[in-house]
């Protein structure tokens, strides 16, 4: 049985919350009470509470973000109808801005907002041995970094074989993006680095191999960057038959030449950069008090992607406000024309207590109600176009980031010298939600004979071109099936996995050269 437990749906189970582990390194003399309870979106609501039930809790507490806040509610809701004597208590960044709004926190006796590390264990004892506290909402008392107990002993041997580890060297952001809750942080404030590389040793040493840094600013600092780069460096040269992957979030306009000799020395499979370019366009960055040398960031996407074996996952967002249809394509060829692994193109969503909502008005933003709030319309895009860019963000992870059309992907791209890629892609995502009216639950072999079809009967090209490329495309995945369009591929042309591949995730390793 557990008095304390600490419980959050994760997306997929390969999740691990970093959040709650925080909590639990922190509970002190609570510890040996204190449970982590972990779920994946889509369990059943009576399955959960069950559950947790199971171990008679006395203090559920909820970690509680916009993906997960819906089901959760549900969950909370039903906790509290069976058993009401259970003190649920939120946390986490849903439910640390606008509380009075929002049906969970009316639902739950406490909330946590802001950091928890402190605050809740407090709270814990004081409702577990009094005095009880009168107050529903506890605002987090953000202590010293130093003051606060690493996690990482928290992650288990199954979570050290079976999922991803996210670390954090540092918290915090001294940028003020308003799309981002960040820009409520002063600055960014470092863990002690000697502490931190400890702590990833004996990671590595209980057999971790995958690594993702949720720091928002990880190469803010070179020095720090640097050492945190070279402890993976000296482990992966060492030990080249047992590569480490890792993740990292990088300012885009700031690669000092320290770093960057670093990074040309990782081998394929092992790095991968987040990079956030989120817009080009300068009048928007300007609206949105985003700071970034355009120019500088470019070329260093480009040197990164002529210089290193990093994977790159770069962000933009459709829908900013003063972002036009045609602004934001400019800005989308603008970064295909640099090369990346992958472009993530994400629609803006108006997260709670973020600064963005002072556009609303003059910018006639127009916002989904319901989880995750995103924008369905503004000054400068209708409804129906918004509606346009979402589903070419889908098709475009479908067809582009997947990495599963290397030699069919650039057939639908080409064109005449300096013809859009956006708008070729957004071509093919008008015609193919005409043809199918789904954005999700296409199979593979479906998608394989959608672009078929377009490439053939709507851009006129060789059948035959076409049908090679995809049949290889479609050989490389090593599925089994058989398209219509062609015979089945020769076996020797299988499922061949590229050289380096290592602990890469099996997207990323799609993009490697075979």
């Amino acid at each position: 049985m557990s008095a304390i437990l600490l419980c959050t749906l994760n997306a997929r189970y390969s999740h691990a919350s970093l959040g709650l582990r925080c909590l639990r390194a922190n509970m002190g003399d609570l510890a040996a009470q204190t449970h982590i309870e972990e779920f994946v979106l889509g369990v059943k609501t009576e399955a959960a509470v069950e559950q947790l039930l199971e171990r008679a809790p006395r203090i559920v507490g909820f970690g509680v973000y916009i993906w997960n806040v819906e089901e959760t509610t549900r969950i909370v809701a039903m906790l509290k109808t069976v058993a009401p004597h259970v003190v649920v208590v939120l946390g986490g960044p849903e439910v640390s801005h606008e509380v009075e709004a929002q049906r969970i926190c009316a639902l739950a006796d406490h909330v946590v907002t802001g950091w928890g590390d402190v605050t809740f264990p407090k709270l814990c004892r004081a409702l577990l041995h009094g005095p009880r506290p009168l107050a529903k909402v506890h605002a987090g008392e953000q202590p010293p970094l130093a003051q606060i107990a690493l996690p990482y002993a928290e992650y288990t041997d199954r979570d050290i074989a079976q999922r991803h580890l996210y670390v954090e060297a540092s918290r915090g952001c001294p940028f003020k993006c308003e799309f981002c809750l960040s820009a409520l942080d002063k600055t960014a404030w470092p863990f002690d680095r000697d502490a931190f590389l400890a702590q990833m040793a004996v990671l590595h040493a209980r057999g971790a191999r995958q690594f993702r840094f949720v720091d928002r600013t990880f190469n803010l600092h070179a020095a720090t960057g640097a050492a945190i780069l070279s402890f993976f460096l000296e482990r992966i040269e060492a030990r080249p038959d047992d590569p480490v992957f890792v993740h990292f979030e990088v300012v885009p306009d700031h690669l000092p030449d320290a770093l960057k000799a670093l990074i040309a020395r990782f081998p394929p499979g092992t790095l991968q950069f987040e990079i956030g370019i989120q817009t080009f366009d300068p009048e928007v960055q300007r609206l949105i008090s985003r700071r970034q040398d355009n120019a500088r960031a470019a070329a260093n996407l480009e040197w990164l992607r002529r210089h290193s074996h990093a994977h790159l996952h770069v962000d933009l967002i459709a829908g900013l406000p003063g972002e036009t249809l045609e602004s934001f394509g400019a800005g989308f060829d603008r970064l295909a024309a640099l090369d990346p692994h992958e472009i993530q193109v994400g629609i803006l969503k108006r997260l709670r207590g973020a600064p963005i909502i002072r556009h609303t008005a003059a910018r006639g933003m127009r916002y989904n109600p319901d989880p995750p709030y995103n924008v369905l319309a503004t000054d400068q895009l209708d409804f129906a176009t918004v509606q346009r860019l979402a589903r070419f963000a889908r098709y475009w992870d479908m067809f582009a980031n997947s990495g599963r059309f290397r030699r069919a992907l650039p057939l639908l791209l080409r064109g005449d010298a300096g013809a859009s890629v956006f708008a070729a892609f957004l071509a093919f995502s008008d015609w193919l939600y005409a043809a199918t009216r789904q954005t999700h639950q296409l199979a593979m072999e479906r998608q394989f004979e959608l672009l078929h079809r377009y490439l053939v009967e709507v851009r006129a090209l060789a059948a035959a071109a076409v049908a090679e490329a995809l049949a290889d495309d479609y050989a490389r995945t090593g599925a089994k099936g058989r398209l219509a369009f062609a015979g089945a591929p020769a076996p020797e042309a299988r499922a061949r996995r590229a050289p380096g591949a290592g602990n890469a995730p099996p997207r990323q390793a799609r993009h490697l050269h075979a």
